[in-house]
């Protein structure tokens, strides 16, 4: 019998490509992907744990799967992921409808574990690896979009951040054979796609044998001159200047940088144990300033660590003012169970104190945002169009290798194409500009 699945996929960039991989191992199973959830056999959900706001929207979601499950009795349900990499007991005895529990590692074993579920048993496999990187499994590629991809080249983290989750979640860092990578790359090219982001939780601590992510950069960017090469994220203890060289060597390797800093303040950061202070992360961005004078950086900020003063708080504001990023991803922290620091730092920012200093760091992003993008009003960028723009089909937009989203009237360009766009206006998150 022909077997039908979705997947819904929350969180990073990471576990969109994981996805592709399920996708991968499913489809040559002999399942059937399928767009359209209530008409599914298997639902799986790929999920995320980096913040408990996270696992309560899958949790959330679950429950409108479960009220499904009782009109079609034999739907199979299945948490794939970080959230079933920690919650493996919670989810198969408090969630009844959750018939399979597959962490990151495991999901090659997905057709017998779903065998499994079909004679009527849960199934679980949440065993960490220190050698899975399913590197000879190529992704199917999902959705609408024909001109990026993502690469995975490493799986795992082994920095242990006093907040994060990530390396009881997805275990030991390992890395992919390059020449998989390099391979993968040039298919993509090959089927008209025309930029690719190497993923990581830590990119450029890659090293498989004598191989390194500066190198690794250089092989998939001498792939094509056509394809944009882009990576996230890097770790600002492992930013070298060999990698910035490279960057600076290579058109096409794109001059975006998305440099995490989470905390201005030395106190902090030795708290969050990232394993750098202020001072160095600052050295790092003047080393991008010198070897990329034209590279855009975006970060992370945590507002309201364990113990966070006003002082912290504002060491971070003006540290965003140094650096003046041209975006970020800013949180109130989010207390993890079985981190180093919900064991060892009670939580002790009040919610409300947490919620205005986001704010405050949000409001001050937005002023760095609309700098940014004022000072590239004039320039002429070579800009890859992606699409049609949401709020006119007489637009289409793109982004530039700064990765700012750049919106365009529309004249005789496809998807895919390379075209000159002169800024002529802009607003905190978009350039606006015409064709040349």
């Amino acid at each position: 019998m022909n077997r039908t699945f979705f997947i819904e996929t929350y969180g990073c960039q990471m576990n969109f490509s994981d996805s592709e991989i399920v996708h991968s191992v499913l489809i040559s199973a002999g399942y059937t992907p399928i767009e359209n959830y209530k008409e599914a056999d298997i639902i799986l959900m790929n999920t995320c744990s980096i913040r408990d706001h996270a696992e309560q929207r899958v949790l959330n979601r679950l429950k409108e799967f479960s009220f499904l499950k009782k009109k079609k009795p034999h739907l199979k349900i299945g948490i794939l992921g970080c959230m079933a990499e920690r919650l493996k007991e919670e989810l198969m005895l408090l969630q009844q409808s959750v018939d399979l529990v597959v962490g990151p590692d495991a999901y090659r074993n997905l057709p017998s574990l779903l065998n499994t579920v079909e004679s009527g048993e849960k199934a679980v496999n949440v065993l960490l690896s220190e050698e899975e990187t399913y590197a000879e499994i190529e992704p199917v590629r999902v959705g609408d979009n024909q001109v990026s991809a993502f690469i995975a080249i490493m799986r795992g983290c082994e920095n242990f951040c006093a907040y994060c989750v990530v390396p009881y979640t997805r275990g030991k860092e390992r890395s992919r054979d390059y020449e998989t990578i390099v391979n993968e790359a040039q298919k993509l090219f090959d089927q008209g796609y025309r930029e690719i982001t190497l993923l990581g939780q830590n990119v450029n601590s890659y090293q498989y044998n004598d191989v390194n992510f500066a190198q690794l950069l250089a092989r998939v960017a001498e792939v094509n001159p056509l394809l944009r090469v882009r990576f996230a994220t890097s770790h600002p203890k492992d930013l070298s200047d060999e990698l910035l060289q490279t960057m600076s060597q290579y058109p096409n390797i794109c001059k975006a940088i998305h440099l995490p800093i989470q905390s201005g303040s030395d106190a902090v950061l030795k708290k969050m144990k990232r394993k750098y202070d202020t001072a160095w992360y600052l050295d790092r961005i003047s080393a991008i300033r010198r070897y990329l004078p034209d590279c855009s950086i975006s970060t992370d900020i945590i507002a309201g660590f364990c113990s966070e003063t006003e002082e912290d708080h504002q060491n971070t504001l003006n540290l965003m003012e140094t650096v003046g990023y041209a975006s970020a991803f800013m949180f109130k922290y989010s207390e993890r169970p079985d981190t180093f620091a919900a064991k060892n730092y009670p939580d002790d920012v009040p919610e409300n104190v947490k919620s205005r200093r986001l704010t405050e760091i949000i409001n001050k992003q937005q002023e760095l945002s609309l700098k940014s993008n004022q000072s590239d009003v004039g320039k002429t960028f070579e800009v890859l169009v992606e699409g049609v723009s949401k709020k006119s089909n007489k637009r289409y937009f793109g982004r530039n290798s700064q990765n700012k989203v750049v919106v365009f009237n529309h004249t005789n360009e496809k998807i895919g194409d390379y075209i000159q766009v002169q800024i002529t206006d802009c607003s905190a998150i978009t350039l606006i500009g015409k064709r040349l």
